[in-house]
Parts: structure tokens; sequence; C-alpha cells
């Protein structure tokens, strides 16, 4: 996929991703990519706040696509809406090189004990 991130914490998580070879047969980037991407940061986000004692498991994400990239990066910025001791939330934004929004996501982690 090629994420490459470029900040991290607790209540934000920042990745970048190339559009190409993420990208449908028609060239452009596949929505499944930008959920990968989202999935990405606000599961790193979640894992953060969750600390070295606890892990973080997805339970929930949903995207809306708004608009194409056929080059250049995406960049994903999650940031925490509810940050809990048992379920962690993050609002994912992915935007083109413009800062045209192209994908909204919203991620939800549980937060459990390491077995």
């Amino acid at each position: 996929m090629g994420i490459e991130f470029l900040e991290a914490g607790a209540e934000r998580v920042v990745a970048r991703m190339p559009v190409e070879g993420n990208t449908q047969p028609y060239g452009l980037l596949h929505g499944g990519a930008s959920v990968v991407l989202a999935e990405s940061v606000g599961s790193i986000a979640a894992a953060i706040h969750a600390g070295p004692e606890r892990i973080a498991v997805g339970i929930e994400i949903n995207a809306t696509h708004h608009r194409s990239a056929t080059e250049g990066f995406v960049t994903g910025t999650a940031t925490a809406l509810h940050a809990g001791r048992t379920l962690a939330t993050y609002e994912v934004e992915i935007v083109d090189e413009r800062g045209r929004r192209v994908c909204t996501s919203r991620i939800t982690c549980m937060l459990r004990d390491r077995p």
C-alpha cells in the first residue's frame, strides 16, 4: 500500500499513501485503499491511546467517498472523537495533494487487556 506515517499520537495520527499502485481498473484511487488508510491511522491512534498493556481491535468502520484521486498522494488524518477506557472512535479525513476531501471515514476500536 506504501503507507508512510508522518505523525502519531493518541489524539491524532497522520499518514500518506500513493495513489499509484492503489487504483481500480479505471485508474482512480480504489475505495478499499482509502478504507485501508483510514483503518491504519485510526487503529494506530487507538493502540497508542490504549497503551502498552492493552490492545486495540477494530469493531466498526465506514467510509464516504467524495471525489476521485488519480495521481500523487492522499493524506489521512485520524482525529479522536471519543477516547475512553473500553472504546476509541476516530474521524478520518483523507485529502488529495490540493487539500480536497477525497473520503471521510469513522472507525471504532475496542480496547482490551493483552491476552
